[in-house]
């Protein structure tokens, strides 16, 4: 069946459970349903949305967003959730490259897509009301629904983060995505009685496809609220006793230090998940103290993989907290490959490939793009480099294109990061290569204190951790690192 029809399946199979809560708003699954039927006849009638065209979503996680999302790919169109932090700019880009038919937003996030929209001439709905909107514009006509069976059609357009560039869109088919849902659904184990909890934007592909597209294909309940701040994550588990959350490390990390955790009822959780990154194991440890829980799970992959890649299980993190996990995840391989092109050695640095169900077509409209991330055997190349331990776990040393070259001697950012934050005064460290006259570049860090910290005391605790050329030469303390809205720190703002 095609993502939507879930909607429907469990509509006649749970027509009374909730389906999804956003603050005040409780939504049962037939209710759900019924939104998203009439609201994709409103596309199609009114709109004249067609099969194959483009619709962008400019929305928080929120119910329009939800019913938005499942009716355009109802009538066959391709959904494009966009980052509601873009500026006009931005969004002017990317709705030129998807050539899209109409913006879906609200009041809460129009301000920048309304510029774009008038800049392109292209037709802006604001809706803030979706249960009335979508009732209020049902005259039950007949319009084209997308066929249950037609699994290779395409279902959704993901613009990645453009950490290094103008971002590219990657476009799925419901068959790939419907993979990796099921992926998760299994995984995390997802049953009805599931209550997944969404505070990370469902515009980006893990909150999108292993949350909403996962937990809707079993018949989980979605809690939802627009924005990630600490006091709203504890608040919400406890007042609706959700079993799953995910959320980016730092999310964590800010939680950790908040007050109210200390008294907060955290004992429904049953999975708490982690990527965009590895935590490094001192944070580990500072994170399962303060949540009061063992059951964490580090999940890595790729947006162009669906997402999928591999996972750090529960049970591993006290000896190999900071490494992604032994083995892929369902329907999915995982390898390490290095310069010759051949399976990387134990311990042997080389770029993480992943092959699997959940794969994109392509990326849209950009052949060229697609044929170097592509191999000729189906994997995807990731771009990370990473390693594989004696004992078969994989370890993310960094971007390819964030290594820094010290005299001739590679530097892996993520090892200098992991000792810099392993230092118990650091909330977070990220670090970049800048020009040195002699060795080519030089490694410098950036850096966000939770207590008082000298320059001079951080380079003592460096030198006895890293070797001369590994030490950064330059610091610079800040209030915060810029980040996109998947947790991943901006290299590309940090180097001007």
């Amino acid at each position: 069946m095609i993502i939507p029809a879930y909607i429907a399946r469990n509509a006649r199979k749970y027509p009374q459970q909730e389906a999804v809560i956003d603050g005040s708003l409780r939504i049962t699954w037939s209710q759900l349903n019924e939104h998203v039927e009439q609201f994709a006849e409103h596309l199609a009638c009114d709109h004249h949305i067609q099969v194959g065209e483009r619709v962008c979503l400019v929305l928080p996680n929120s119910y329009t967003f939800i019913v938005a999302h499942f009716a355009v790919q109802r009538i066959g169109a391709i959904v494009a959730p966009i980052n509601v932090k873009l500026t006009a700019d931005e969004l002017h880009y990317i709705f030129s490259d998807a050539e899209t038919k109409l913006i879906i937003s609200c009041d809460l996030t129009k301000q920048q897509a309304e510029l774009a929209a008038q800049q392109l001439e292209l037709p802006l709905l604001i809706i803030n009301d979706m249960p009335t909107y979508a009732a209020s514009h049902s005259q039950g006509r007949s319009f084209h629904q997308l066929s249950d069976s037609a699994l290779k059609t395409p279902a959704t357009l993901l613009y990645t983060s453009g950490t290094t560039g103008r971002p590219k869109g990657v476009l799925f088919d419901h068959q790939a995505i419907l993979f990796v849902g099921m992926m998760f659904a299994t995984e995390m184990q997802y049953t009805p009685a599931s209550r997944l909890l969404s505070l990370m934007p469902l515009t980006h592909s893990a909150p999108l496809n292993l949350t909403l597209v996962g937990g809707s294909i079993v018949g989980s309940t979605h809690v939802i609220a627009p924005t990630f701040t600490p006091d709203l994550l504890l608040q919400l588990v406890q007042q609706e006793r959700t079993t799953h959350f995910f959320g980016a490390p730092v999310a964590y990390l800010l939680t950790a230090q908040h007050p109210a955790i200390q008294k907060a009822d955290l004992s429904s959780m049953t999975h708490w998940i982690y990527g965009g990154g590895p935590m490094a194991a001192d944070h580990a440890k500072l994170v399962q103290s303060a949540f009061n829980s063992d059951q964490f799970y580090c999940v890595y992959g790729l947006t162009e993989a669906g997402p999928t890649g591999s996972f750090l299980a529960p049970q591993d993190h006290a000896e190999k907290a900071g490494s992604v996990g032994r083995r892929a995840a369902l329907f999915t391989e995982m390898r390490v490959v290095n310069d010759a092109g051949v399976i990387a050695a134990v311990d042997e640095p080389g770029e993480i490939q992943i092959r699997g169900e959940g794969m994109m077509r392509g990326y849209w409209r950009n052949e060229d793009a697609t044929a170097a991330t592509l191999t000729d055997d189906g994997w995807i190349k990731t771009g990370d480099i990473g390693v594989r331990d004696a004992d078969g776990f994989f370890w993310i040393k960094d971007r390819l294109k964030d290594l820094i070259i010290v005299g001739g001697v590679n530097v892996y950012p993520r090892e200098v990061e992991d000792v810099l934050a392993s230092h118990p005064a650091i909330l977070e460290a990220a670090v970049i290569g800048v020009p040195h006259d002699q060795w080519g570049e030089s490694v410098k860090a950036f850096v966000v204190l939770k207590e008082p910290l000298t320059e001079e005391a951080l380079r003592d605790y460096v030198a006895t951790r890293l070797a001369d050329y590994k030490r950064p030469r330059s610091y610079e303390f800040r209030e915060s690192l810029p980040h996109n809205a998947n947790g991943k720190v901006l290299k590309h703002e940090l180097r001007g």
